[in-house]
């Protein structure tokens, strides 16, 4: 049995939310309805402004019903168009700290796994560019040239997408460590020998000291790697 690690991408691994890129340009297209782009800004400029502290979630949540309010009449050809055009410009947008982890795993034999709320055509074309073994994203079920309306999500329930992995391939829990940046990852943390909380939303940061979690946090061109200890978080390490 191989040990495995399993990793976010939005946001843990990309440095932004590919779901929201390929979201916003469909609605700046007029693809999602003549006021899905506007309606999209103005939740995205009340985050980015902070009016409150849950403003990124309600931002999402305005994203995400847009887009699946119209995807039924959105042709999977268009779709498909933009998925190679962001995946050639974001591809290397990277976090330094996940990107070499990453490197470091693979050569140390780990099976890599990444679970994302991203589209599943996304998340494969990035999966397989840094060779990852194994991938799911969010399925929105195809009928020819258009969605059904029918939707997977993993993001939704982390630890089943990873124990479904970890049957199908039979990788052992011994070493297995995981990387996430948000609450949607705490079931999948929780599954592993060496949880990493990676730049964590308050949500997160707020459960990994419950559970004395190692926090990383990326700033600019710095890393700094937090650990538990006697009550309390401290610097262990800082490198470019």
């Amino acid at each position: 049995m191989r040990k495995y690690a399993v990793f976010d991408i939005d946001g843990t691994l990309i440095r932004w939310q590919l779901y929201h890129v390929i979201v916003d340009r469909l609605a700046k297209q007029g693809s999602l309805g003549d006021e899905a782009y506007s309606v999209i800004q103005l939740a995205r400029m009340k985050w980015k402004t902070r009016e409150t502290p849950e403003s990124f979630a309600e931002y999402e949540k305005v994203l995400i019903s847009n887009y699946e309010m119209a995807i039924t009449n959105l042709k999977t050809s268009k779709f498909d168009e933009l998925v190679d055009g962001i995946i050639d410009e974001y591809k290397d947008q990277v976090y330094t700290y996940t990107r070499d982890l990453i490197k470091t795993l693979k050569s140390q034999g780990y099976f890599l796994l990444a679970i994302s709320g991203s589209h599943h055509e996304l998340v494969e074309k990035l999966a397989k560019y840094y060779k990852f073994d194994d991938w799911v994203g969010s399925k929105y079920e195809r009928r020819g040239d258009s969605f059904s309306g029918e939707a997977y999500i993993p993001s939704f329930d982390k630890a089943a997408a990873l124990q479904e992995f970890l049957t199908k391939h039979q990788l052992s829990p011994s070493e297995s460590l995981a990387v996430g940046d948000s609450k949607s990852d705490v079931t999948m943390l929780e599954l592993v020998e060496n949880p990493i909380a990676f730049n964590p939303d308050k949500n997160l940061f707020e459960i990994a000291k419950t559970h004395k979690w190692k926090v990383v946090i990326e700033r600019k061109n710095m890393i700094y790697q937090l650990k538990w200890k006697n009550g309390s978080y401290i610097l262990v390490q800082t490198g470019e």
